[in-house]
């Protein structure tokens, strides 16, 4: 494989080349102070390939900083609307991110890169087009956090920060995340020419992104219902994965919703430390309109926002019908999910109750989520073991003594081996999550200028399966200090 120089990336922008409706074109707005590399991910430059030396050229800094453009590239802000806690807002569009292009690689892959604190568009509205270091570190990531844990996102390639002064609740540094996705077209896109009752935007809008993300499909008479099918499916299969791994995404708005079916937009996200099944990771959701729970529903009712503003494209009875296989997949997805963390191969009708009893015993006695399922791997159902680590973690241990027993039933009936299930189960609950602490702990150090826990969360959490020496510490449950951290948007 040829690795790229910056200045050989090959370049292509065909969302430039829609109607200029759908977009503002316009450059990044350099810092006021110079920029500077915090962290690079190599991982995320293979996929473009581009050469990891490059991270140390100066020019690499300027050009992912926002002040410096490389051939090919033609900057746009892209327009949606969306619903946001449910009310619709008739226009968004991106206010602080700004799409540089499509670097493709030899494979023939293109990945949008989008710069996102890159300053001012005219989708800013009372903003200042900037993201802080510590938005920007939460964001790097997480997306790489979550790619380790084998769920779909974006992707992201570094962060350039600059002494350059931000404005929140106090004064920060300002900082910018190069994020990558096969595309950032969303819910919200489609949304906004349907309100707007530009029907025919609307069909452009959705034969580029068959053409260019559902190709198969081009040819299909019913492309349009068909296209919102698999938005459907690829969306019913996300939200179980953040269930399983106990994530929420905080501001699930129609126009943070991807039709890739990818996890788009890192704003006050966590992952559940006590489990909580009304877990609210957002300070500012009042109403627990995105707690944990209600993900599966909300990822329903924003699809069914989705099928409205198809409804130029297709008819009604096909979106409806579209609509209504998204349930059954979201569970059946979910349950798939949960046997596979419990260690069960086969599939039987008591294990709905055999699962959420247990979860309710946790939630009761504020049992730690990713903790409990790595140590649930080395239960023992073939010896007469009480199995006393994981009867540890509940105050009450006679009702988790009397689960077990029906979990050990279960384990038998199906010939279950202890070292085999163990392997399995380590497979899918992972050891190593980004908790709220431990991003923290990198923000207030690189606050400092010291930006090694960055790059040492970066390391540890694309392998969050595997036992990693010397960082066990990684893998314990937070300190008093670091549960119920408060996030925000800005966050």
């Amino acid at each position: 494989m040829t690795k790229c120089r910056l200045e050989t990336l090959s370049f292509d922008n065909s969302y430039a080349r829609l109607p200029e409706s759908f977009h503002a074109k316009l450059n990044p707005t350099p810092f006021s102070e110079p920029p500077y590399l915090i962290s690079f991910n190599p991982a995320a430059a293979e996929l473009i390939d581009l050469d990891p030396e490059q991270a140390k050229r100066p020019e690499f800094a300027a050009v992912f900083g926002g002040s410096m453009l490389v051939p090919g590239m033609e900057p746009l802000a892209m327009l949606y609307s969306g619903h946001q806690f449910g009310v619709y807002v008739p226009q968004l569009g991106d206010g602080r991110a700004i799409l540089l292009g499509e670097a493709q690689n030899e494979r023939g892959e293109r990945w949008d890169l989008q710069l996102k604190g890159a300053g001012l568009t005219p989708f800013s509205r009372d903003g200042d087009g900037r993201a802080v270091l510590r938005s920007t570190i939460r964001e790097y990531l997480c997306s790489e956090a979550m790619h380790g844990l084998g769920i779909p996102t974006t992707r992201a390639l570094c962060i350039v920060g600059s002494d350059h002064k931000v404005f929140r609740e106090q004064v920060e540094t300002g900082a910018i995340v190069l994020r990558m996705a096969p595309s950032h077209v969303r819910f919200g896109s489609f949304e906004i020419l349907y309100y707007r009752k530009q029907h025919e935007q609307l069909k452009v809008l959705a034969d580029y992104v068959i053409a260019h993300h559902y190709p198969h499909l081009v040819e299909t008479a019913d492309k349009y219902t068909r296209f919102f099918q698999e938005v459907v499916e690829r969306t019913a299969k996300l939200i179980p994965q953040w269930q399983a791994v106990g994530w929420a995404h905080g501001v699930m708005n129609t126009d943070n919703m991807s039709i890739l079916g990818i996890t788009l937009d890192y704003g006050p996200f966590g992952f559940i430390d006590d489990y909580d099944p009304g877990f609210i990771c957002n300070h500012s959701d009042h109403n627990g309109r995105y707690a944990f729970n209600q993900q599966p529903y909300i990822g329903l009712w924003n699809l069914s926002c989705l099928a409205q503003a198809l409804l130029p494209l297709s008819q009604k009875e096909d979106l409806k019908a579209a609509l209504d296989r998204y349930t059954p997949l979201c569970e059946g997805r979910y349950m798939e999910l949960m046997r596979a963390k419990f260690g069960l191969a086969e599939t039987k009708e008591e294990d709905a109750s055999l699962i959420q009893d247990l979860l309710a015993l946790m939630h009761l006695h504020h049992v730690d989520y990713t903790s409990f399922f790595r140590a649930l791997g080395l239960f023992q159902a073939g010896t007469e073991s009480l199995n006393e680590l994981i009867r540890d973690f509940f105050l009450d241990r006679e009702s988790f003594d009397q689960w077990a027993r029906r979990y050990k039933d279960r384990l038998r009936q199906e010939g279950s081996r202890d070292e085999d299930r163990l392997v399995c189960m380590n497979r899918v609950n992972p050891k190593y999550v980004l908790r709220n602490y431990l991003a923290q702990t990198a923000i207030e150090k690189a606050q400092k200028k010291d930006y090694s826990e960055i790059d040492r969360l970066l390391a540890l959490l694309q392998n969050p399966y595997s036992d990693q020496p010397g960082m066990d510490a990684y893998a314990a449950p937070p300190p008093n200090w670091g549960k119920h951290l408060a996030v925000s948007c800005s966050s």
